[in-house]
């Protein structure tokens, strides 16, 4: 599932926050507009924290802390909110957030509290603080950790960022199976909150009984900014919004033939081969056919029949 010795290198994102290339996957860990923009509009907002009376306290499931920053941003918005997190992290290598952690201008991003509470999940593999809640990462396969965090926290949790490199890069934490235990930790209005909109995964979520939504991109109205999932039909309005025709008919195409792992331990190279010959044995539309019939109008890149890398 990667390798945590793999080579890192690091990158500036548009909004000028730092954030690293992962040379073991091919691939960055936000996308270009920016890292901290990316958790804001991607995991934050559609949060939808309001929701939430203060006081209250919120169980978190953060899949791919990588640098921090879903965690961090969510810190602050709930305590902006008068939120307490309980949170668990998922994470196969610890020297994305060591190498943020000494990054200045990334220190400088967040509230002193808030980088404290990150140098004690670094440190001590945990963090605690009065007014913000406690919280501890699992490292190692979040394939093998999930199953131990689903029989303390089945049907409890308020959120699940999966925040995991895209599908074709690293397809171990986007199966049937591994989404499935993602949606049992959700209650009733928990909601599931990914940057990724490939079909397959769509289509993994809907397998395990969750409603869908789109994440809203008002700044360059991508068809889609990522997707938003849950046990009980979605509140649509400003930040999520019903899936459109386009996204509907994707789910309908051999790109929607999901990632399979029954045994929870193949490589990458078994899970997308195995992939692709179902779709070839598939009856499903070409993905190709329907990027022909929507192309019009849109750009390739918001195209793309997996969704792979990182839309924005």
């Amino acid at each position: 599932m990667g390798n945590p010795e793999g080579r890192l290198e690091p990158r500036r994102t548009a909004d000028g926050s730092p954030s690293l290339w992962s040379g073991d996957f091919g691939e960055g860990f936000h996308c270009g507009r920016g890292a901290l923009a990316e958790a804001r509009a991607k995991f934050v907002e559609p949060a939808q924290l309001e929701r939430f009376s203060p006081g209250s306290t919120l169980r978190v499931m953060d899949v791919g802390v990588g640098l921090g920053y879903n965690t961090a941003a969510l810190l602050e918005a709930a305590q902006s909110r008068g939120l307490r997190l309980q949170w668990w992290g998922l994470e196969l290598d610890r020297r994305p957030l060591a190498i943020a952690l000494a990054n200045r201008q990334f220190r400088e991003l967040w509230r002193p509290q808030t980088v404290e509470l990150l140098d004690q999940l670094l440190r001590q593999g945990r963090w605690q603080a009065a007014q913000s809640g406690a919280g501890e990462w699992w490292l190692g396969d979040a394939r093998r950790m999930l199953p131990q965090l689903l029989n303390q926290n089945r049907g409890r949790c308020d959120l699940v960022l999966h925040d995991a490199f895209s599908p074709g890069r690293c397809p171990q934490l986007w199966t049937l199976e591994f989404l499935g235990d993602l949606a049992g930790l959700l209650q009733p209005q928990g909601r599931l909150l990914t940057y990724c909109a490939a079909a397959a995964v769509r289509r993994g979520l809907l397998e395990a009984g969750l409603h869908l939504a789109s994440l809203s991109d008002p700044i360059e109205r991508a068809w889609s900014l990522g997707t938003a999932a849950s046990p009980t039909p979605l509140p649509l309005g400003e930040a999520l919004r019903a899936l459109g025709p386009m996204e509907r008919e994707h789910l309908d195409t051999r790109a929607a033939e999901p990632y399979r792992d029954p045994g929870r331990n193949a490589a990458a190279e078994t899970i997308l081969a195995a992939r692709r010959l179902a779709q070839a044995r598939s009856g499903a539309d070409s993905t190709g056919a329907w990027r022909r019939r929507w192309a019009a109008g849109r750009s390739a890149g918001h195209l793309s029949s997996d969704a792979n890398l990182r839309p924005g």
